[in-house]
């Protein structure tokens, strides 16, 4: 997707011209260019990405300070904990933690962020560029994204404003499942089981009960 102001292509906020050039030189630029001249990644949020976002249950939230140190944080919570408010801004409610404030420390020095977003067991990654900010003191906008009945305090709110995305491809990621997936398939089998063993047992008890009958005539 074309895009205004400095980026020709939604994708050029990471493919700068260093990229660019690396990429040429060992051999992918063709390739890309033909992505960008195809519609390049989306700067928006569409309907598909939303019900990916709002299915996780766990998300690394990727920052930079003034000097460019980087900073990764992982934020989980239950399903629908990451919450889109519209086609470009995604929020969730920041819990009380170790209280280092080391993101938000950077975000107010940079507001340049990334989402990563990494499904297991579907072995699924989107990778979202941006800029975020934290939001204090509004408690209705806390009330608004926080899970009902997650046990966790709720300390303030992050915004993140989407510049661009894009799924990467599912080579070397390990296959995981979440451990409510597993049980829930574990109890499933187990009741299958054990409705497979009840039909048996009255299958034996009805051939017994047939061949007593047969021998009592």
């Amino acid at each position: 997707m074309i895009v205004a102001g400095n980026h020709a292509y939604a994708s050029d906020v990471a493919f700068t011209a260093t990229v660019k050039a690396i990429q040429s030189r060992k051999g992918s630029r063709a390739a890309y260019a033909r992505v960008e001249a195809g519609g390049s990644w989306e700067s928006f949020i569409t309907a598909d990405l939303k019900a990916e976002i709002e299915a996780q249950t766990s998300v690394f939230l990727a920052t930079a300070n003034a000097d460019g140190q980087p900073y990764i944080q992982h934020r989980g919570g239950p399903v629908g904990f990451l919450r889109v408010l519209d086609e470009h801004t995604i929020a969730f409610v920041d819990f009380a933690g170790n209280r280092q404030y080391i993101t938000q420390g950077n975000l107010e020095e940079n507001p340049k962020a990334h989402l990563f977003l990494i499904d297991y067991a579907h072995r699924r990654r989107i990778k979202v560029w941006g800029t975020a900010r934290v939001v204090e003191g509004d408690d209705a906008l806390l009330r608004r994204l926080m899970s009902e009945g997650y046990r966790a305090r709720p300390e303030q709110v992050v915004l993140f404003t989407v510049t661009a995305w894009d799924v990467n491809c599912p080579q070397h990621i390990p296959q995981r499942f979440e451990a409510a997936d597993v049980d829930a398939a574990i109890r499933t089998r187990d009741e299958r089981i054990a409705a497979l063993e009840a039909e048996v047992e009255r299958l034996r008890t009805s051939k017994i009960a047939l061949a007593a009958r047969a021998t009592g005539l």
